[in-house]
């Protein structure tokens, strides 16, 4: 067995940050002669270290808020009790693909 932790949205009524310690299996393949782990992509990217529900927040508050990288760091860290650093943030903003030229939804 194998853990892995995901940083996710803070318990608003403690104020603390919420940690999630997954334990998850690993499996052998015989035919490829590969070990694969169990598929955690339903809760965080592959090699991730934060939920979806994290990521789909702090793009919003930059995409749809319109806040810079920084404050939307902080507003995270504040209300949410999750730690983003703006760098990360602006990968996922990125890598979203919300701050090109392109509409949403088109390659």
């Amino acid at each position: 067995m194998f853990v892995r932790t995901l940083h996710d949205l803070g318990d608003l009524v403690s104020g603390r940050p919420r940690e999630l310690h997954l334990t998850y299996s690993q499996h052998y393949c015989r035919r490829c002669a590969k070990y694969f782990p169990a598929d955690l992509t339903d809760l965080a990217p592959r090699g991730g270290h934060y939920t979806h529900r994290v990521m789909r927040l702090a793009v919003r508050l930059v995409v749809e808020d319109g806040l810079p990288y920084r404050p939307a760091s902080w507003l995270l860290w504040r209300d949410y009790r999750v730690f983003v650093p703006f760098a990360t943030l602006q990968n996922w903003v990125e890598q979203a693909g919300k701050k090109s030229e392109r509409p949403l939804g088109h390659g």
